[in-house]
C-alpha cells in the first residue's frame, strides 16, 4: 500500500492554488440570486468573482493585494461568503466565518472534518458539498490549464446554504481557457 503524503509535504510558503471555473458552477445552484456574495480571498481574475458576475449575481470581492485583510476587513453589506481560502490558515478562517453568523461556502481539504480545534465550529452545524473525484486546481505555473492529480480531496464546507447536510455530486471537469485570467494577473 502506498502512502498519500502530498498534503503533508506541501510547501506552505508557496501553497496558492486557484479554483477552476467548473468548481464554481457546482455551488452556484445553491446560491440565491437576490443575495450579495462576498468573495474575500479573490482578485478580479478569480474564477469565483468572474463566474458569479457572469451569471448575474451581485458580487463583492476583496483581497490582501487591495489592503483588505479578511481578518480585519468586512464590506458594509453582504449576505453570503463564497471562496477558496488559503488551506494553511483554515482554522483561523473558520473562526472568522462562524463569527459572522451568516451563510458561507468555502473550499477546504476534505480531511478538515477531523481536528479538535475545528470541532467547536462544526458542532454548531456544517454542510458538505463533496464530489466523486478530486478537484484539479491551477497553480502559478499552470494558469492556462489545471494541474491533474491533486494529492488531496476538497469539498465545499457550508453553513446554512445547502438543502441537506451532505451532498455528493459527479464532478465534471470542463473549463474554459484561462488565458484571460493569466493576462489579468499580469
Amino acid at each position: 500500500m502506498t502512502l498519500n503524503i502530498g498534503y503533508l509535504t506541501s510547501d506552505k510558503e508557496n501553497n496558492e492554488l486557484y479554483s477552476p471555473f467548473y468548481i464554481v458552477d457546482h455551488i452556484m445552484k445553491y446560491l440565491p440570486k437576490d443575495k450579495v456574495i462576498w468573495c474575500p480571498f479573490d482578485e478580479e481574475w478569480s474564477a469565483f468573482y468572474i463566474r458569479l458576475k457572469e451569471c448575474g449575481y451581485t458580487v463583492i470581492r476583496s483581497s490582501l493585494k487591495d489592503n483588505q485583510n479578511f481578518f480585519e476587513y468586512e464590506p458594509d453589506q453582504w449576505d453570503i461568503i463564497v471562496s477558496n481560502p488559503p488551506f494553511s490558515i483554515k482554522d483561523k478562517v473558520l473562526n472568522r466565518l462562524y463569527s459572522f453568523y451568516k451563510p458561507f461556502a468555502v473550499l477546504l481539504p476534505l480531511n478538515s472534518l477531523q481536528g479538535k480545534s475545528r470541532f467547536q465550529y462544526f458542532k454548531q452545524g456544517i454542510q458538505i458539498l463533496s464530489f466523486d473525484s478530486r478537484v484539479c486546481y491551477h497553480d502559478k505555473k499552470h494558469m492556462n490549464s489545471v494541474v491533474k492529480g491533486s494529492p488531496f480531496a476538497t469539498a465545499y464546507f457550508c453553513k446554512d446554504l445547502l438543502p441537506k447536510d451532505l451532498i455528493i455530486e459527479q464532478l465534471h471537469e470542463y473549463d474554459r481557457p484561462l488565458k484571460s485570467i493569466k493576462e489579468r494577473r499580469g
